[in-house]
Parts: structure tokens; sequence; C-alpha cells
């Protein structure tokens, strides 16, 4: 044995029984294992090794810092004789995301250059190195990669996916790309994250507004209810609409089936009924049924207790049915479009739009007539849905705007087209469409659009008037059905437009005074008699939808300055805006402001008001006014500013199931499992 690879054999024998003595450690059977492999494997690790690790590495080989001369040993060992045949195969990996060509490319251009210093092996491929697990880098694009996951609602082992890895590679080399189960346990995180932001943003809210919808997938296979919140945040200074929940329903979709939904779902979000302002839905009788003996059974259940409480528990009572009834308000679009469906019911008409769905069925199954169409106008036909909101007047307007093509591809391929006399019933069926579809499209807003209310049905009311007188003694049919429509406009919304009408409400009224950019004209200085009834409704439900709270918060930021003229002692203690009792009236003591001077407080308020409107308004938004004048309105602003964030409809809630696509649609049935978490993430995705 030549002397060079004696201490290299000694090392060797030795590591070979301290591997034997491990692997044999508690066990019994029989072990086979080839100690050089792994000693020469180990030493091209210990090659690159340096400090405590090449220490541990040379004490473990038992090398003691000897030079290591594996070649000659090998070159040894395959000298054997005839009966002995020796093969060794060891490999060296490197990382895959180590351009290796590219290092070598960049040392060879050093050198040419005549480069001094040759860089070490760490500085070679520091630039290509992955990020540290615990890196900031890495946990900042792991979370990116998971917002994007989660809101896009994108299946967890997308990020498992050979040609993303290869993106994600592209982009960033030094990202190592996640597994999907740390991508679900992210977008977990996000999800937990974005409730309890949205949660404590609902606690500080003044008033809270629902909406809510019923989807059906095709085949009634499966139902699911949305149920949205919308408020002013008081953190942010800003209307907010988000999704609170996406249940899926199981038959019958009973009142007591939904207004369980409702209550698990005020529950989970820690919200008091006393809190919600309005409970905004469709006319479905279920919708409607579920909250339609709310506010009856509230005011009977305070009537029996009536006689057993105090005079403060009494007023506390009138408090809590005020804002505590959950009180449904009717989807105004949703009503706006049943006025509408009035055409359906008018045989004349009816038979001229089913002549226009016809032709338009005829152009939608030929190839040849789209074709011809797109090359002549390059527009396409819409059918109208009975289900889409403003969907007859858009295939009406999308009809008339490509008449002349499309009568032109119609004598092409022998079709009958509309005669001249229908082309003209048409557009005068577009006349009386218009208005209702601007408005449609202006009140489906997901904030600040109740306020707008008032203005637009007062608006379409006196279209309707208008219309049969503009068009005279033609298309009779039509100025009749214009007739109709203004007679069923006004009894749908006489909950909205008549005070004397026994389900009046005057929140959209209210809501309409507190806009100062429309409110001048539509009411203010509006001198009609039922106008002027309107505003004094909305005045009186202002007044008393002033809480107590507020008048305190407002008092306290006036510090020591009067707010009522009545005080009758200068220096005494201003008095502090809160519940009254029979006691503190009946008292000889200086009295805090009564019942009575509160409201004539927001009257004044309310006064100064409507002669500030009666100047030009600079601010661009109501909610800019609102923040400029506030020191000037102190009990209007808070509540202008809830009123203010309420919408006139649910879209915001019925455009869930077109957002989410796929998994509410059935073709991903497994993504069923994260519906709402990946329904809530996309629509506040922006909140």
């Amino acid at each position: 044995m030549e002397p060079d690879i004696e201490p290299v054999i000694l090392a060797n024998s030795k590591f070979s029984i301290d591997m034997l003595k491990v692997f044999c450690k508690g066990n019994t059977a029989n072990v086979l294992f080839s100690p050089l492999s792994i000693s020469s494997a180990l030493g091209l690790v210990l090659l690159g090794a340096k400090g405590e690790t090449a220490d541990q590495m040379f004490k473990a080989l038992h090398f003691d810092h000897i030079r290591i001369i594996y070649h000659d040993l090998y070159e040894a060992l395959y000298k054997g004789g005839k009966h002995r045949n020796l093969k060794l195969v060891n490999r060296m990996f490197g990382e895959r995301a180590i351009d290796f060509n590219d290092v070598r490319e960049k040392t060879t251009q050093k050198q040419k250059r005549g480069a001094k210093t040759q860089s070490t092996i760490p500085v070679a491929f520091s630039s290509e190195s992955k990020y540290k697990a615990d890196s900031p880098e890495q946990i900042s694009k792991e979370k990116m990669i998971a917002h994007w996951i989660g809101r896009s609602g994108l299946p967890a082992r997308t990020v498992e996916d050979d040609d993303f890895i290869l993106m994600i590679e592209s982009i960033d080399k030094k990202l190592a790309v996640p597994k999907k189960t740390k991508i679900n346990n992210l977008v977990d995180q996000l999800y937990n994250d974005e409730k309890q932001k949205f949660r404590e943003q609902l606690a500080t809210a003044r008033k809270i507004n629902l909406g809510m919808d019923i989807w059906t997938k095709r085949g009634l296979t499966a139902s699911f209810l949305a149920i949205s919140a919308c408020y002013f945040c008081t953190q942010g200074e800003k209307a907010m609409h988000i999704l609170l929940n996406l249940v899926q329903l199981s038959h019958p979709h009973t009142a007591d089936c939904i207004k369980t939904c409702v209550d698990r779902c005020t529950q989970e979000w820690g919200i008091p009924k006393n809190k919600i302002l309005t409970v905004i839905t469709d006319n479905g009788s279920n919708m409607v049924a579920a909250f339609k003996n709310t506010e009856q059974d509230d005011h009977s259940s305070s009537t029996d207790e009536e006689s057993q409480e105090d005079s403060e528990e009494d007023s506390a009572d009138v408090e809590d049915q005020r804002f505590g009834a959950l009180e449904r308000m009717p989807c105004v679009v949703h009503t706006l479009q049943l006025v509408v469906n009035l055409i359906q019911k008018e045989t004349s008409v009816k038979r001229l739009l089913d002549r226009v769905r016809l032709l338009v069925s005829l152009f939608r199954k030929s190839s040849v007539a789209i074709e011809q169409l797109l090359q002549l106008s390059g527009l396409t036909l819409v059918k109208d849905c009975p289900t889409r909101w403003s969907s007859t007047y858009q295939m009406i307007t999308r009809l008339i705007d490509a008449k002349d093509s499309i009568t032109q591809v119609a004598d092409r391929m022998g079709w009958d087209c509309l005669l001249p006399s229908e082309w003209q019933r048409l557009t005068t069926l577009r006349d009386l469409l218009l208005p209702f579809a601007e408005h449609t499209q202006m009140l489906q807003n997901d904030t600040m659009s109740l306020c707008l209310v008032v203005p637009a049905l007062l608006d379409l009311s006196a279209h309707l008037y208008e219309f049969p007188q503009t068009q005279g003694s033609s298309h009779k049919d039509i100025t009749s059905l214009a007739k109709k429509m203004k007679a069923n406009l006004d009894q749908r919304f006489s909950c909205f437009l008549n005070p004397s009408d026994s389900k009046f409400s005057p929140l959209a009224t209210a809501a309409c005074f507190l806009e100062p950019t429309v409110s001048a004209d539509a009411l203010i200085e509006n001198d009609d008699e039922h106008i002027q009834e309107l505003l004094n409704s909305a005045e009186q439900y202002i007044a008393q939808m002033v809480s107590p709270e507020i008048q305190e918060e407002a008092a306290e930021n006036e510090g020591e300055e009067e707010i009522c003229e009545e005080q009758e002692e200068p220096h005494a203690k201003r008095p502090r805006f809160r519940f009254l009792t029979k006691a503190s009236a009946k008292s000889n003591q200086p009295s805090r402001p009564s019942h009575c001077h509160r409201k004539l407080c927001v009257r004044q308020e309310i006064q100064k008001y409507k002669e500030q409107l009666s100047q030009p308004i600079n601010d661009e938004t109501a909610f800019d006014f609102w923040a400029a004048h506030g020191s000037t309105y102190p009990l209007l602003k808070p509540l202008a500013q809830d009123l203010l964030a309420v919408p006139a409809s649910q879209a915001f809630a019925e455009r869930v199931f077109s957002i989410t696509g796929d998994p509410s649609q059935g073709r991903r049935n497994r993504a069923r499992l994260i519906l709402e978490r990946s329904a809530f993430l996309k629509m506040n995705r922006h909140q």
C-alpha cells in the first residue's frame, strides 16, 4: 500500500466503525452500507466548508486536517486483479436557480479583463441565492401572492403549476415559490385580518344599513344569500359598502330562514339592532315577510310593559323603537323596473317588442349576418333579459343606432325587417324609457344614492305626465302606457312621496334635504305644496333622529358656549343634553334643557342650513360640505353623514354573484368550501 494513502484508509476505517455503531444502535437486523461512498461524498462537501462547519466535518471524518487524496486511493483500488471490479459513482448537484453558464461567462470576462483577484463562490453566487424563509423580502412577496390568490378566487394549487413557477423565476429568481398549503394559511390569515378590520369599523359606526339578495343557480341545485353593510366610516371619514356574509341557503327560502340568517350575521359581526337604520331588499314575498311585522311586534311588546315601567324607562323604549326596529326599505331600482315592465302588459307594445326580439334573434343566430353588420356599423345586437335592469331600453337603443345597417343586412338575407311606422313607434318607446335608464344607472351606486331618490322620482313623474302632451295624438298606445306607468309609479313609491300614506317613510326625503348640491332645487326653493309637505316631514324626522348622544357630544365640543337662549341664570353651569326624567323636570333647581329645547336647537341649525343653501355651494360633494361646515352644524353633521351613506338599492349584493364568477355558478364545485372567503376578499378589495 502506498504510504500517501495510508492516513486516508485509517481515517475511513475509523469513520466506518462510527457509522456502524450508529446504524446498529437499537437495530438487530443486518446492515449494509458503503463507508467509502459516504466519506468521499462528504469529502466533496468538505472542500467548500469553512469555519465551525469544516472543523466538525474534519472531526467526524477523522481527517484531522490531513491532505485528502481520494484520487490516489481510487487509483489503487481500481488496480485490482481479475476477481475484483469496483465502481464508484459520485456527483455534485448544483442549485437549480443558479445559472452556472452565466457565472462561468462572467468569470471568463473578468479573466479576459485581467482581473487580479478571483471571486469566491459565495460572492459569485450571491446574486442568485434564494431569500431566507424568514427574510422580509420572502415574507412580503409570499403575502402578495396570497393576496392575489385570495382576491381573484383562483385555487391555491395555482402556485404549484409549472408555468407559474417559471413566471415567478423569470421575475425574481431569489424568491422561493410557496406551496399551496402555505398559501391557504396566508389567505386565511388575510381573511381574518380583514374581518377584524371591518369589525372595528362597524363598532365605531353610528348607523348601519343592510342590503341582501338571493341568487339561485341554473337547475335550482343551490341558492345563496348575500348580506352587505353600508355605513359611514368615522375612522376614514368616508362612506363604505362591504360584503358581510355569503351563505348557502337550504330550501325552502322562507321568511324565517332569511331572518335567521340575518340574525346570525348581525351576531357574528357584533351589530346591535339599535344601529341598523334600514334593511334594503327586493320586493320578493319572502323578503317582505321576513321584516314585515318587526316594527309591529316591537310596538306591541313595549305597550304591554308600559304600565310596569317608570317615565325614564318609557322614554328609553321610545328611543329603542325609533332606532332599533329593522325597517325594510324596498330596492328603488328594482321597483323602478316593475314600473318599466308595464310595457309587457300593453298588447300593441308587446307585439312590437316581440317583432324586435325575433329580428334580434335572427341576427344573433347567423354568423354571416353578424359579420356583415359589424362591417357596416361596427355594432352587434343585444337581447333583453327580464332580470337585467334597463335591458329592454338597451336592446331598443342598439337597434335604432344600427337601423340603416340592419335594414341592408336583412334585405341581403331575405328577412322581414321592421316597417317605417314600427321604427317610429320604437323611437317613441325609447324616448319613454330613456329617463328610467338614466336614473337606474344613477341610483344603483353603492353609496350616496338614497339622497337622489326623491328628485329622481319627481323627475320621472313629471316626465310621464308631460309625455302624452308632447306626443299629441300620435302613438296613442304608448301615450296610454305612459299614463298607466305614472299611476303605477305614484302607487309603488307612495312610501317615499306621499306623507299621508300609512307606509310613508321620510328617510329618503331627509337624505335629500341633507344633500346640499340637490336640496335647494329639489325641495327648499320648490313652492309646490306637495314638495313643501315632504320638506316639513323631513325636518321633523331629522329633529327626532338627532340622538341625545350626538347632542351631548356636540355640547361638549361647544365648551362653555350657550346653545339655547332660554337660560334664566347666565352664571349657571351649561346644561348637558341627556335623557330627561319627570323628576328632573319638576325640580326647582336649574334644570337641564328639556326635549323641546333640544329640538329647538336642532331646528335652529336646520333653519341656518336652509339659509346657507340660498347661496351658491362651492363644495364638490356633500361629504366635502359637511366636513367643511361641521363646526357650524354640530348636530346635523353626524346625521347627515349617516343618511348620505345610505344606498338606494341592493345592487351591491346582486353584484356578488357576477363578480365571484365560477365558484358561485357551480363550475368549480370544490370552491364552495372557500366561496364566502373568496367573495369577501374580492368584493372588499378596494375598501
